[in-house]
């Protein structure tokens, strides 16, 4: 059998830290470093970047990381892949060739494209491809010549293609984030395409760690526990060749590495039960985890079976303008004063809010009674709009606040000054068929062309059943915040959000999956009234999962919430107060 391959994440997002690379390789042994630098959002911002100057279209900080450690990383044999290709993945690894040459170094660099169905949309429209909007049933129907961006999400097969024939460092664009680990997986285990069960297991390794510190503590609700988080270390999956693995940090780093972190990962970004990739779907309510020593945790009897037929695809179009203003308001009745400064607005206004496409008025905050500083005695008044027209969310309108200010509430503050209105886009979730798209890798001036995977016919995994959820804990009730006993994590799937809820005691299972219903999540976080919500129960991670349909509008882009990526909704409910059994307070 092969040795486990270790594979060390050195970036969750466009902007992580960029010492990340460099750390990982002074703290301990590692095979490969990867990082996700894409998200749906950055490839907007990619977008625009480009329209600007043409060499903005990839991730220019992963070129300043090779800089630091590619010398390091020839050295010690140590494979480098990452996504932050972006919409530019040839002049992304272009650029790293530049910095070789500058250093005196000779790495082979590979590019993998493929991703990229702008220029292919006219062409697979007239193939029958309809685009349809996969949260929404809508057509994209004569909005195609506006699509931005539209990215098929590819697999890890590329990657093990490249690294097969010997590259040093492959540059990807929209390859999913898990795949970052599964191809280096592929290529160590050297797994046919039908090893269900082992991609899995990898790409469940690779979700763990796509996003950099979140799974050695970082955004974690237990944070306060944690003993060193002022620094915490990025971390690494051993994973092995039936697909099991290992997720851990390097020893003497910051953060921890235990079930609870590992769980609360597990839940980030999901839905049901069915995880789909490229490569493969896989079974997380078959995932088994346990702690096997210190920042050491399992993870095994991942079961897998083929994926989808159809590849998903992000796409955006224009979607019009927004803006914002933002107001302090000090003190007593903080409710009236946001009420008149709302009516003097539109009574200035040249528009009426009925003229917009969207207006959101948000009040956050509650000013401490009797506050022993002037900070806790702030509350903060925001109103969004957007619109088609530019000119009725532009300046005009954001001017509006400074026209008013000195006739309004006592105390009034602005926290930013007006500003010209920012366009927008409307995020659009769709699907190609599989057999339409391959991916190209690009090394040594020759072209690879990558087939994507029949899936074959149907296959459902076997998955044992897990064991029996206790029942649900009775008895003496004390009034307490939900926080003190679960943990939650959630986030942004395109225009919907999810919210994984769990236990770190087993025994509290049993009430949380009695307890926690659609029902009672509407009662604790009466913002989601409206919203269409799936549940799921996970046994074996000890949790459930919510979807929320349609709470971040369409996408990052678009929202007006204030938190427009729902990274807070989980934090949200942990601090409502409900009556909980007085035996599992400290559970």
């Amino acid at each position: 059998m092969a040795d486990p391959i270790r594979i060390a994440n050195i970036a969750g997002l466009f902007g992580d830290r960029p010492s990340a690379a460099r750390e990982m390789l002074e703290g301990g042994p590692v095979d490969v470093l990867t990082g996700d630098w894409l998200a749906e959002l950055t490839m907007l911002i990619l977008a625009r970047t480009r329209a600007r100057r043409p060499d903005g279209g990839y991730g220019r900080t992963f070129v300043t990381q090779m800089e630091e450690v590619m010398g390091t990383c020839l050295d010690r044999g140590v494979r480098v892949v990452v996504n932050a290709g972006g919409l530019d993945p040839l002049g992304c690894a272009a650029a790293v060739e530049e910095v070789a040459d500058r250093l005196g170094l000779s790495p082979t660099v590979a590019a993998i494209t493929g991703d990229d169905l702008v220029p292919r949309l006219r062409e697979l429209a007239d193939e029958g491809v309809a685009f349809t909007n996969l949260d929404t049933g809508e057509p994209l129907g004569d909005r195609l010549d506006r699509v931005v961006v539209a990215n098929a999400y590819l697999g890890g097969w590329g990657i093990a293609a490249a690294l097969e024939r010997g590259a040093d460092i492959v540059v990807a664009g929209r390859v999913t984030d898990a795949a970052l680990a599964v191809g280096p997986a592929i290529w160590r285990h050297g797994w046919a395409r039908d090893d269900w069960d082992a991609l899995a297991g990898a790409v469940v390794a690779g979700h763990v760690i796509e996003c950099g510190a979140q799974a050695t503590g970082g955004n974690y609700s237990f944070f306060t526990e944690i003993p060193d988080l002022d620094h915490p270390g990025f971390p690494w999956a051993e994973i092995a060749e039936d697909g099991s693995s290992v997720i851990g940090k390097h020893d003497g780093t910051g953060g921890e590495v235990s079930v609870g972190t590992v769980t609360s990962q597990l839940l980030y970004e999901i839905a049901g039960p069915r995880y789909h990739n490229p490569d493969v779907t896989a079974r997380f309510d078959s995932i088994e985890i346990s702690q096997v020593g210190p920042d050491r945790v399992r993870i095994f009897g991942v079961k897998g079976e083929p994926p989808p037929t159809d590849l998903k695809v992000a796409a955006a179009i224009p979607g019009g303008f927004r803006n914002s203003v933002m107001i302090g308001l000090t003190g007593l009745d903080a409710e009236a004063k946001a009420d008149l400064v709302v009516r003097q607005f539109w009574k200035t206004c040249p528009w009426d809010p009925e003229d917009y496409e969207e207006v959101r008025t948000t009040l956050i905050g509650t000013p401490a009674t009797d506050p022993a500083s002037n900070a806790a005695a702030i509350t903060f008044l925001e109103i969004a709009v957007k619109d088609p027209d530019e000119t009725k969310v532009g300046r005009a309108w954001s001017n509006v606040m400074a026209q008013i200010a000195l006739a309004s509430i006592p105390g009034l503050f602005g926290l930013w000054p007006p500003a010209p209105a920012k366009p927008f886009a409307r995020y659009w979730p769709t699907s190609v068929p599989r057999r339409l798209v391959s991916q190209t890798v690009h090394l040594g001036g020759e072209r690879l062309v990558v087939e994507p995977t029949d899936p074959g016919p149907p296959r459902t995994a076997h998955v044992p059943p897990p064991t029996p959820v206790p029942p649900p804990a009775d008895g003496p009730t004390v009034r307490v915040p939900l926080g003190r006993i679960v943990g939650a994590r959630s986030g942004d799937k395109g225009g919907n959000a999810n919210l994984g809820v769990f236990v770190r005691d087993r025994s509290a299972y049993g009430w949380l999956v009695a307890t926690l219903t659609t029902e009672r999540l509407r009662e604790l976080l009466p913002d989601l009234a409206g919203y269409r919500i799936d549940r799921f129960e996970f046994p074996r991670l000890a949790a459930v999962n919510f979807v929320i349909h349609g709470l971040l509008d369409d996408g990052v882009s678009s929202t007006l919430r204030v938190d427009p990526q729902a990274k807070g909704l989980g934090e949200y409910l942990r601090a409502r107060e409900m009556e909980v059994p007085v035996t599992l307070v400290g559970s």
